[in-house]
């Protein structure tokens, strides 16, 4: 029976928070976040009904603290928590205390996070059911030996963390001299960011593209495709440049690799909203890579090309409700693009900046959205990840999501914080990415689109007098009237 929800916690923060509660609000639900204090002036909090402050020993633990969350919706007398993605989205033990408090987690069966969360035990599954996976050694397998399969995979290799993500700990390796070393990289930075060091290795593709295919699935076993999305342009295996339709993609293999997520959801008897992710190659020939078991952080391009709003059916499914379309009313319109909007500097290897926001100004227009999670006058740290916004465009074509995608890049203000814009502009600009050919080290094959363009003497000394006026002492030197004029004061002859 369906179960209606009062309440919904967001258990996270930003631009996803925001985003999750206009669809919570626009339901008639009742909206309530957590918030750490480095967060207490942010726009959601703001956005909320009701706000509930946590805390931890970092700012990043008090939204992976489970006790403060599950304390928080008690508080708010929630029904259900939508953890957005990241921290807690694709924790099964979270996900089980959600539902021993009482309360409905709005995403997968904690089951299923176990077997497709965990990227040793989906690949594995995956492949006993006959579906293309790439050639691989597993470290559970026999951990002693790992190092001698691994090598037996063929060179190059991608040594990966078991429960990785967001490219964390990924290394990939050319030679057999450097597989020792990459492998204890690897470990260590798997043990780090995720408290888990085991790992595993595949086939690395040369140049393969990125293509993911969004799934979302009921309690009644009724599985569905909203078709794919190209994620090919990446920094250090992070997305920044995120499209659908894919370019690369003639209807009968785009039908094909829809199809093949749909298969490994079923199988999987996968419930809620999840991305299934292959490589594909140039021969296109493809292959699973892993599964996330959560909304995604370019989810926005499918909702502009399908015209679906995918957090309100995640509400729906986490309700009980049966899925309100089949597989033949999903129709893709038109294309679409994401931007992710980095407080960062491309020309030093994508630094992070920090800074207050002086000035905040969004672009608006036809086909332009923007997904933002800051305000004027808030401070940008080191605390959390750098993204502060996305930018989404749609357009009848791809060239016209480009166009509007520019456009509105151009007029994308934010002062007090270095922001990768002018990066993405030129990314866009580029006559390969134009004409769609694009792969996961297309921004290593043109480092100069990360290379701050040279400035001409004129602009130089502009900007060099705009900065000395800015400063008080020289506007007051500038100001100062010597004597004797200033004693004869405004007398003119």
């Amino acid at each position: 029976m369906p179960r209606p929800f009062r309440t919904v916690l967001v258990a996270n923060r930003g631009e996803i928070a925001m985003r999750v509660l206009r669809t919570v609000k626009a339901m008639g639900l009742r909206g309530a976040m957590v918030y750490h204090a480095a967060d207490r002036d942010a726009p959601a909090v703001t956005a909320a009904d009701l706000a509930i402050p946590i805390s931890g020993s970092t700012p990043v633990g008090a939204y992976l603290d489970a006790n403060e969350i599950l304390r928080a919706a008690t508080q708010a007398d929630a029904d259900a928590i939508h953890p957005g993605y990241g921290f807690l989205a694709e924790n099964a033990a979270f996900v089980r205390r959600v539902a021993d408090a009482g309360l409905v987690f709005i995403g997968p069966a904690p089951e299923a996070i176990d077997l497709m969360g965990d990227k040793v035990r989906a690949r594995g599954f995956v492949e006993r059911r006959g579906f293309p996976v790439a050639p691989s050694a597993i470290e559970d397998d026999d951990p002693a030996s790992f190092a001698a399969r691994a090598a037996k995979v063929g060179f190059p290799l991608l040594i990966k963390p078991s429960a990785g993500g967001g490219g964390k700990g990924m290394r990939i390796v050319r030679e057999a001299g450097a597989l020792d070393d990459q492998i204890t990289r690897a470990r260590s930075e798997g043990q780090r960011y995720f408290g888990d060091g085991r790992l595993y290795v595949e086939r690395y593709v040369e140049r393969p593209r990125h293509i993911e295919v969004q799934v979302l699935g009921d309690a009644h076993g009724n599985v569905v495709h909203l078709w794919e999305r190209e994620c090919s342009v990446q920094r250090r295996f992070q997305k920044i440049v995120e499209e659908t339709p894919s370019p690369a993609l003639e209807p009968a293999k785009r039908n094909e690799i829809c199809a093949t997520a749909a298969a490994i959801a079923r199988a999987a008897a996968y419930r809620n909203a999840g991305t299934v992710e292959f490589i594909y190659s140039e021969d296109g020939t493809f292959y699973f890579l892993e599964m996330n078991t959560r909304l995604q952080v370019e989810h926005p391009v499918t909702e502009a090309v399908t015209g679906i709003d995918l957090v309100a059916e995640q509400i729906r499914v986490a309700m009980g409700e049966r899925l309100r379309f089949c597989q033949d009313d999903v129709r893709q319109r038109g294309h679409a693009i994401e931007l992710r909007i980095y407080a960062e500097e491309p020309a030093r290897n994508y630094a992070p900046a920090t800074g207050r926001i002086l000035r905040l100004g969004l672009p608006e227009g036809p086909g332009i959205r923007v997904d933002s999670g800051v305000r004027e006058g808030q401070q940008v740290t080191a605390a959390f990840d750098p993204m502060l916004a996305k930018l989404i465009t749609h357009g009848d074509s791809r060239g016209e999501a480009i166009a509007r995608a520019r456009f509105a890049l151009e007029h994308f203000v934010l002062l007090g914080c270095a922001i990768n814009a002018a990066f993405l502009d030129r990314l866009l600009a580029h006559p390969a990415f134009a004409r769609g050919e694009i792969h996961t080290g297309f921004l290593d094959a043109h480092p100069e689109l990360a290379a701050n363009p040279p400035i001409d003497s004129d602009t130089m000394l502009a900007l060099l007098a705009a900065a000395a006026l800015s400063q008080p002492q020289v506007l007051d030197a500038a100001r100062a009237v010597p004597e004797p004029h200033a004693s004869i004061g405004a007398w003119r002859n």
